[in-house]
């Protein structure tokens, strides 16, 4: 099994910014995709960003304001936010994929108060 862990979450004012971080108990290999989903109260979970050495991939909504990071090495993945908008508001989950098996982190809430 792979753990997954969530950090970096919490309240911030429309237009801040906030860092998560997640960090996966076993090795991810790069060429694996890792990444960012959310899902906000009455919503479907969706994809924020995701991405392995071949490829990387974001939502429409958060072009531009925010970006995907991960340090192979160390099995984590980042997702720095800027510019928040309260409809950014949601449960962030992080997800990764090993030997052919996705895995979810537990979650972290993010709150954008307008």
């Amino acid at each position: 099994q792979v753990q997954l862990v969530e950090s970096g979450g919490g309240l911030v004012q429309a237009g801040g910014s906030l860092r998560l971080s997640c960090a996966a108990s076993r090795s991810i290999p790069s060429s694996n995709a890792m990444g960012w989903y959310r899902q906000a109260p009455g919503k479907q979970r969706e994809l924020v960003a995701i991405m392995s050495i071949h490829t990387a991939n974001y939502a429409d909504s958060v072009k531009g304001r925010f970006t995907i990071s991960r340090e192979y090495a160390k099995n984590t993945v980042d997702l720095q936010m800027n510019s928040l908008k309260p409809e950014d508001t949601a449960v962030y989950y992080c997800k990764a994929y090993r030997a052919s098996i996705g895995y979810w982190g537990q979650g972290t809430q993010v709150t954008v108060s307008s």
